[in-house]
């Protein structure tokens, strides 16, 4: 049996499939993964014209996303592969139809045992298949929602930096998406002025993040359901089991916390929040790694590499400097206290023992105010727990428990 082209060569460049990398000379370019997905479809068909639609389908397979993304992927291409600089052409645009990759292209094929091994190593992983759909407030904002899985329906509550497509391949989401859409249909959406929700929104605060919950929970139609609830998502989550205590059948409240920082924080810890929020305006989506680091450290201390690169992409591609910031002030005044005791339906709060964004106190603070939870302290210092961690394994088996999962 014939062995698959798996690398290829075009002038001074290297694109290693089976390791996902482009190379120069034998120096590593950084590129996330849509962006190399996207190089890697113009090479395979090197010479042919690709249709925006051929691009969109091969790149974004079973999910609506609007072409400004494959455009915006083919600048950060010609940008690494130095267009400009060398005077090379190796991305050819026809104009108002699509794409070609018009550099001649070498081909080379791995060996059979290696192929073999690097496959098994990595894994033949593919994206879970999602449906997009847009459903409007009453206020007139339009909110994206994901559909995944299949089974007992789960909704996540929104929760600060999202971005539907984009998550959906992370290393720092994927997991969760994948391990809860085979037991579940998961609906997930991306709050007023982040991801691919309507970014130019007047109103933002707690009110309408439990409103657009609503939104969407009646565009899904949606009769029962558990909710999650992950960082600020849980005081959401909170909020709305409250309200609407006859559809939520589990509640699971993840790192989250009842109150923000305006009504808890000393003076000094309230000014330095401050500080962080003008710096979120003055530096968001800049390419300045010391930027990126001050958020990166705190929500994953413990990451690799990799997961830097994604969660700063991530940053960039979410939302504008003047709505993350606004985001994260609203964050600041949440207080759902009154709530807790309120909650009457089965509660889950789990906490990491050593969470640099939320910290542990407040996850405790939830499952001592509400009636009957129960807690759960994992061994991490993440906010965003990473597959291979120990803790991700523990929080599974929680949730098999809790949520009823069958042993299959």
């Amino acid at each position: 049996m014939s062995v698959a082209p798996r690398i290829y060569r075009f002038g001074p460049f290297r694109l290693d499939l089976l390791e996902r990398r482009l190379s120069r000379d034998g120096d590593v370019l950084p590129l996330r993964l849509k962006v190399f997905d996207t190089l890697r479809v113009l090479v395979e068909n090197a010479g042919r014209l690709m249709t925006k639609e051929e691009l969109l389908e091969a790149v974004w397979p079973g999910t609506a996303v609007e072409e400004n993304n494959l455009n915006h992927n083919v600048s950060i291409l010609r940008k690494t592969l130095g267009e400009k600089a060398t005077g090379q052409s190796y991305i050819e645009t026809v104009p108002r139809l699509g794409y070609r990759f018009v550099a001649s292209v070498g081909v080379e094929a791995a060996a059979a045992p290696a192929d073999r091994i690097a496959e098994t190593a990595q894994g033949p992983r593919r994206a879970i298949r999602q449906e997009i759909r847009y459903c409007t407030t009453a206020d007139g904002v339009r909110l994206a929602y994901a559909t995944s899985g299949s089974g007992p329906a789960l909704v996540k509550a929104s929760n600060w930096l999202t971005h539907l497509d984009f998550e959906r391949d992370s290393p720092i989401w994927r997991h969760w998406w994948e391990a809860l859409s085979h037991r579940h249909t998961v609906v997930r959406y991306d709050e007023r002025g982040n991801g691919m929700s309507q970014r130019d929104v007047t109103d933002v605060s707690f009110d309408t993040w439990v409103r657009d919950l609503e939104t969407v929970v009646d565009a899904a139609r949606l009769d029962r359901f558990a909710l999650l609830g992950i960082s600020r998502g849980a005081s959401i989550a909170i909020d709305y089991a409250v309200r609407h205590p006859e559809r939520v059948s589990h509640l699971v409240l993840h790192g989250g916390f009842a109150v923000g920082l305006n009504h808890t924080g000393s003076a000094a810890n309230v000014e330095a929040r401050r500080a962080l929020t003008d710096l979120i305006r003055l530096g968001w989506g800049l390419n300045n790694p010391a930027f990126c680091k001050v958020f990166t450290c705190r929500f994953i201390p413990r990451s690799t590499p990799d997961h830097e690169a994604w969660f700063d992409e991530l940053q960039r591609i979410s939302t504008s400097p003047e709505n993350a910031a606004r985001l994260m002030e609203a964050d600041d005044r949440i207080d759902v206290r009154a709530l807790l005791p309120r909650v009457r339906v089965p509660t889950l709060v789990v906490h990491c023992d050593d969470d640099h964004v939320v910290k542990p106190e407040r996850g405790r603070e939830l499952a001592a105010s509400i009636p009957g939870a129960r807690y759960v302290s994992l061994p991490s210092a993440n906010h965003l727990l990473l597959e291979e961690e120990t803790a991700w394994s523990m929080l599974l088996e929680e949730l098999r428990l809790f949520l009823g999962w069958s042993d299959e």
